[in-house]
Parts: structure tokens; C-alpha cells; sequence
């Protein structure tokens, strides 16, 4: 497939790369296929792929959180489970 550089914001003209200040470097990780990315290019086009990334972030975001709040209710429940034996054993 061949990709025409076209601007959607000039009404389709060719793209004028640096005169444009849409024009961006992106370098990071493509996270659809985990290679490396070191590409200068319209930063509207680049827009599906870091959206991809964004809700990857989001989605480990919310595995974070979860995480952290099965281990702080395992520990509340230990500290309830010690604190009624503590009241138990000072009555």
C-alpha cells in the first residue's frame, strides 16, 4: 500500500514537513508490534498510535490499582484479625 504525504489541514496539498508545525519527531516503542520508533512525521497521523498507547497505559494503570487493593485489604483484615485478638486477650 502506498501512503500519499497529503495534509488534512491544507486541504490536501503536499505536506510541507518542517515549514509545518504539526511536523514532530516520535521516537519510543510502536505498541502494536514493540519495535522501536525514531520517525519524524505529521503529528495528527501519528495520533491512532499513541492513542493505542495511551489506553495500553491505562489498562496497566487500573492492573496497578487493583493490585494495590487486593494486598491493602489482605493487610487491613490481618490488622483487624490482630486487633481483635489484642482486645480479646486485654479483656
Amino acid at each position: 500500500m502506498k501512503i500519499e504525504q497529503n495534509c488534512p489541514l491544507d486541504k490536501f496539498k503536499a505536506c510541507r514537513q518542517t515549514k509545518c508545525a504539526w511536523f514532530t519527531q516520535i521516537r519510543g516503542t510502536n505498541p502494536q508490534t514493540g519495535s522501536d520508533v525514531d520517525d519524524w512525521g505529521c503529528a495528527i497521523a501519528f495520533m491512532p498510535m499513541l492513542q493505542i498507547e495511551g489506553a495500553q497505559m491505562s489498562r496497566q494503570a487500573g492492573a496497578a490499582v487493583e493490585s494495590l487493593r487486593n494486598e491493602l485489604l489482605v493487610q487491613t483484615e490481618q490488622l483487624v484479625d490482630v486487633a481483635k485478638r489484642r482486645v480479646e486477650l486485654l479483656s
